[in-house]
């Protein structure tokens, strides 16, 4: 009988011992805007309006400045994010439509940051836009570690806000009150309530949320009541004629009419600083806030589509170029990160890091492994102050407009445009550390440093059939 009771009593202790240390790994949450700009929020300089809530998460947390994305349009950015390799290596590299809805998916090779934390004993969950394969392919969220995805699966549909339906997970969950010419649901509100619930129903488990929010991607859309407050306020006006209830391509990708561009997009991304507050504060009431990282960023620079006007409001901050360029101005992203009695408060890093950091980041959090074939170094030793391992370099390729790489490495940059072409190939090295604007190519000064970083443009990619670079003529 005694040994019945310590056999129990030591199976019980194990049980407890087992929960506790499921419960003691930290939750993660990654809130990713949709084509905003490095200077789009105030804490990153932005005078036309104010977004106090990411502006408190900055200064309970650290601000990045040297941050980058994946590359500079969504698909293959989000594969960069969620597979841990720049754009040279991971499987999507460029936007590819899949019938009858979708982007080309990801691959059952594909090794994302969802399934090592789900193996790891995280639930997972997606909420918002997708666009790495349609349902029932193998780049469907729910075969890529995802227990829970709602939202947009295909992300040209994105575009729309009052969608005409939208996925929980394998089920197509119609719209009734956007038919016709009704504009009943606005998108982005429904799919915050959803990651709202998904960290309330969680709270007892570790946890990793992947909010890939759509804001503030075109078209230019949002409810009067969050629109009033700016109108007015941003003259001259940006007015834009797009698709109408009849119109070809209306609800099907095609941006919606704007005529007060400049205060859609002010409230769109005030919009977005408040569900930001809210995640934040949802976590905050939960008691989850010391055992919670959250991060925040965008995945490319500005856009110039239905309407936006980046110039106005000063989008890129310093940089040169906007969303589709290799310059600063569509791959350097804010990245603000959160996790109270962890990383100091109003702290600022300069380490340079980019999206496919962020898987081995995710793994060394959750004490597990990450895989060998990553191009990516864990910068949570730069987010709670110990000793930071450095990028030998930096890679970004662009499948579209004649071809478009680039590198870095330490300060110097190495841009080439045309690149399909050989007879217009550009040939453009820069110094940001002096020129982080990048007007000044230093090139034909510098001839050995274009030849390193050639060599390194050559070498850090491999070719793939989905999405074939070389030898490619556009």
């Amino acid at each position: 009988m005694g040994l019945l009771i310590i056999s129990v009593s030591v199976a019980c202790k194990k049980q407890v011992s087992e929960k506790t240390d499921k419960q003691q790994k930290p939750n993660i949450v990654f809130i990713l805007a949709d084509d905003l700009g490095y200077g789009d929020l105030s804490c990153y300089g932005q005078q036309h309006f104010q977004t106090p809530n990411l502006d408190k998460m900055a200064a309970g947390g650290m601000r990045f400045t040297q941050h980058y994305a994946g590359t500079s349009v969504c698909a293959p950015s989000r594969s960069s994010l969620m597979t841990g390799q720049h754009t040279g290596h991971t499987p999507i590299r460029g936007n590819k439509e899949w019938q009858p809805e979708g982007q080309w998916p990801m691959n059952a090779e594909a090794i994302t940051v969802a399934e090592i934390l789900k193996n790891a004993g995280y639930v997972t969950g997606a909420f918002g836009k997708w666009g790495l394969g349609f349902v029932g392919t193998e780049g469907d969220p729910n075969r890529q570690g995802f227990d829970e995805f709602f939202g947009y699966n295909c992300q040209r549909l994105a575009h729309n806000y009052y969608p005409g339906h939208l996925w929980d997970n394998n089920q197509k969950v119609e719209v009734p009150e956007n038919s016709g010419d009704k504009f009943g649901v606005y998108a982005p509100k429904l799919i915050h309530e959803r990651a709202l619930q998904f960290i309330e129903k969680n709270k007892d488990k570790p946890f990793f949320l992947f909010y890939p929010n759509v804001i503030p991607h075109a078209e230019l859309l949002l409810p009067e009541e969050n629109l009033a407050e700016f109108r007015g306020k941003f003259p001259p006006e940006m007015s834009y004629k797009g698709a109408n209830p009849g119109d070809k391509g209306f609800r099907d990708g095609t941006y919606g009419t704007q005529p007060e561009g400049h205060a859609a997009f002010a409230a769109m991304v005030t919009l977005l600083d408040k569900q930001v507050g809210e995640i934040l504060a949802k976590l905050k009431e939960l008691g989850l806030e010391k055992n919670t990282l959250v991060i925040f960023s965008s995945d490319n620079g500005p856009h110039l589509e239905g309407g936006a006007d980046p110039d106005y409001f000063d989008s890129n901050g310093p940089l040169r170029g906007y969303k589709r360029d290799l310059y600063e101005g569509g791959i350097r992203v804010p990245l603000i990160a959160f996790w109270e009695g962890k990383i100091v408060a109003g702290s600022t890093s300069d380490h340079i890091s980019a999206f496919w950091d962020f898987l081995p980041t995710a793994a060394e959090i959750a004490g597990v492994q990450s895989p060998e074939n990553i191009d990516g170094i864990s910068y949570l030793p730069a987010l709670i102050g110990k000793e930071q391992k450095q990028h030998e370099y930096l890679y970004w390729e662009f499948h579209e407009l004649g071809g478009r790489l680039a590198v870095r490495k330490d300060d110097w940059k190495l841009v080439s445009y045309q690149v399909f072409n050989p007879e217009n190939t550009t040939v453009e090295l820069y110094n940001l550390a002096d020129d982080i604007g990048e007007q000044n190519n230093v090139a034909e000064q510098h001839p050995e440093i274009v030849k390193e970083l050639s060599e390194l443009m050559k070498t850090a990619r491999t070719e793939t059939i989905d999405f074939p670079f070389e030898n490619r003529q556009d």
